[in-house]
């Protein structure tokens, strides 16, 4: 299994809307997705500082989110696979992630959750489980991510 990670291209907009976190609040913003079919932003932070960008009761996300007219999502980033699994689909708990590569080379990530917290993994009409994909597709080049 390769552990090449793809080149992370940051487009001007997606530039604009971190350095605006990063003013706002002060955290270490080290990516962002502009996701138009859900219109939203997802942030990728350091873990450290999540809170920091999500503001005393959300008000830095309320203010983005008016600012910008989109969701704003806020995420815990790291360069670690598993890690990245759990701040994408935090707050479900995950007891095991299992990757496997298809004879045509695609990549397929198994996620065990807790039941009780499959609903929270998957999220309303699959948006949770997206946010996995595209932060995973991204960074870690997993073509697919599959909540067991």
């Amino acid at each position: 299994m390769s552990d090449e990670k793809p080149q992370v291209k940051i487009t001007p907009e997606e530039f604009r809307y971190m350095t605006l976190l990063n003013e706002l609040t002060g955290a270490v913003v080290r990516d962002c997705i502009i996701e138009e079919d859900n219109n939203r932003v997802i942030f990728l932070v350091n873990p450290e500082d999540v809170g920091k960008a999500i503001g005393p009761k959300g008000f830095f996300v309320q203010r983005l989110r008016k600012i910008l007219n989109k969701n704003i999502e806020i995420v815990g980033y790291s360069n670690n696979l598993e890690e990245q699994v759990r701040y994408a689909l935090s707050p479900a708990r995950i007891k095991e992630i299992k990757l496997s590569t298809r004879p045509d080379g695609s990549k397929i990530l198994y996620v065990a959750v807790d039941p009780a917290d499959k609903g929270i993994a998957i999220g309303k009409n699959g948006k949770n489980v997206q946010r996995a994909k595209l932060i995973l597709k991204r960074h870690f080049n997993i073509d697919s991510v599959i909540i067991a």
